[in-house]
């Protein structure tokens, strides 16, 4: 199991407001709502939403090479459920819809031996956790209601604790400092990667 690093992000809960009870912000599917911001969490990518450039990619299968820019998004579910629960259908989509506390978007570059890499860092990249107000996915859904950014590297080793630096945010994570760890589970049935991450933050008193 991934070792518990937290510091003062385990203080940092926002009790959501009565109005959010009943609406969310962003619109789409209203579920249960969000009474904390997460201090951990799960994500699972679909890879229906993985989008790589036209080069540089290896002639022999067309996969990125170093250099390859993409983008990526996956869905944010509570933590540990990827433990028990595949989390995403063949096809990319949550396998279990209502339970979705948020979107993860990643942006980057192939880096080390691209995507043949086996070990160490295969890319940099920008990552953007959006949780919702109000559980439950829905298409085109983006409430902004909490987010989160870090910048940094990713490894192709599972079970690898990698640290990246916390870089903005918003609402309860407005002013955050601090890191945020990230451990490759491993791959889903839509061949996207699963992860697990922890916060380690400083908020600032604002």
């Amino acid at each position: 199991m991934f070792d518990l690093r937290l510091t003062t992000a385990s203080t940092l809960l926002l009790a959501l407001s009565a109005a959010a009870c009943d609406s969310d912000p962003g619109g789409g599917a209203v579920g249960s709502p969000l009474t904390e911001t997460p201090a951990r969490f799960d994500v699972a990518e679909s890879a229906a939403r993985f989008v790589f450039d036209d080069a540089p990619v290896f002639e022999e299968d067309g996969m990125p090479a170093y250099g390859n820019s993409f983008v990526t998004q996956g869905y944010i579910y509570p933590h540990g459920f990827l433990d028990d629960n595949e989390g995403i259908n063949p096809d990319g989509s949550p396998a279990f819809p209502e339970m979705v506390i948020g979107e993860w978007t990643c942006r980057g570059w192939f880096i080390g031996d691209g995507a043949h890499t086996v070990t160490g860092p295969w890319v940099i990249t920008t990552q953007l956790y959006d949780f919702y107000a109000v559980a439950g996915y829905a298409s085109g859904k983006s409430s902004g209601w909490h987010n989160l950014v870090s910048e940094g590297y990713e490894v192709a080793d599972v079970g690898q604790v990698i640290r990246r630096p916390v870089s903005t945010g918003t609402g309860a994570f407005r002013g955050a400092e601090g890191a945020i760890d990230q451990v490759l589970l491993g791959f889903n049935v839509s061949m996207g990667v699963n992860l697990r991450f922890e916060l380690d933050l400083e908020a600032s008193a604002e």
